[in-house]
């Protein structure tokens, strides 16, 4: 039960942060909000933690397929360290960034923004690898096994922290707008320290095979 608790909040955190830096999906959340009402901005969001838990479940069993076959992960390790050495110094160097980022802005009608919320989501292609490798960090800690409910937790935790920062940016737009230069900044170090665990971790896993 314990390692369920652990599972929880570290899934959310990890969620929560990816989701903070202002980008498509949350700007448009408060835009919504703003034009079209809260209960419009709110099922915005619930649209778009509703794909990134299917995006989840479909990072978890791609994980597990890694797992189970160990042939392929020698190859696709060092591949991976790779790609967590870009985003470490990718997040790093945003996180430098001093001048605010414009972001695209995409009109969200009363009546579809349910469905525009998935479709936004469905179209961010770093969820899938950024959940799988979460998943194996968490996996490699011993915070999850590949057991019903352990993949639930791990899905509606993604969800979850997912909707709480949409949430954030529907109700408190302004403020979060006032301050998303540090409030980006700082996040995007987060994410660049979490790429750099995942990275090392990685680095271990090749030398201990």
């Amino acid at each position: 039960m314990t390692h369920l608790i652990i599972l929880f909040f570290a899934t959310f955190s990890a969620a929560f942060m990816a989701t903070v830096p202002p980008g498509l999906l949350n700007m448009n959340a408060a835009k919504t909000s703003v034009e079209k009402g809260k209960l419009n901005g709110i099922i915005f969001s619930l649209g778009v933690s509703s794909m990134i838990m299917v995006q989840a479940f479909i990072a978890v069993y791609i994980s597990k397929f890694l797992h189970n076959n160990p042939q392929v992960i020698d190859i696709l390790l060092q591949i991976a360290l790779l790609v967590f050495a870009f985003f470490t110094i990718y997040f790093f160097v945003v996180g430098k960034k001093n001048k605010k980022k414009i972001v695209k802005v995409v009109k969200v009608s009363k009546k579809n923004s349910f469905f525009k919320g998935v479709l936004l989501a469905a179209l961010n292609l770093l969820t899938i690898p950024y959940y799988s490798g979460v998943n194996a960090m968490w996996n490699a800690s011993g915070w999850i096994k590949f057991q019903a409910q352990d993949i639930f937790i791990f899905i509606f935790a993604a969800g979850s922290g997912t909707f709480a920062v949409l949430y954030l940016y529907t109700v408190y737009f302004y403020k979060l707008d006032a301050s998303s230069s540090g409030f980006s900044k700082n996040s995007n170090y987060i994410l660049s320290a979490l790429m750099l665990i995942l990275f090392v971790i990685t680095v271990i896993r090749i030398l201990y095979n």
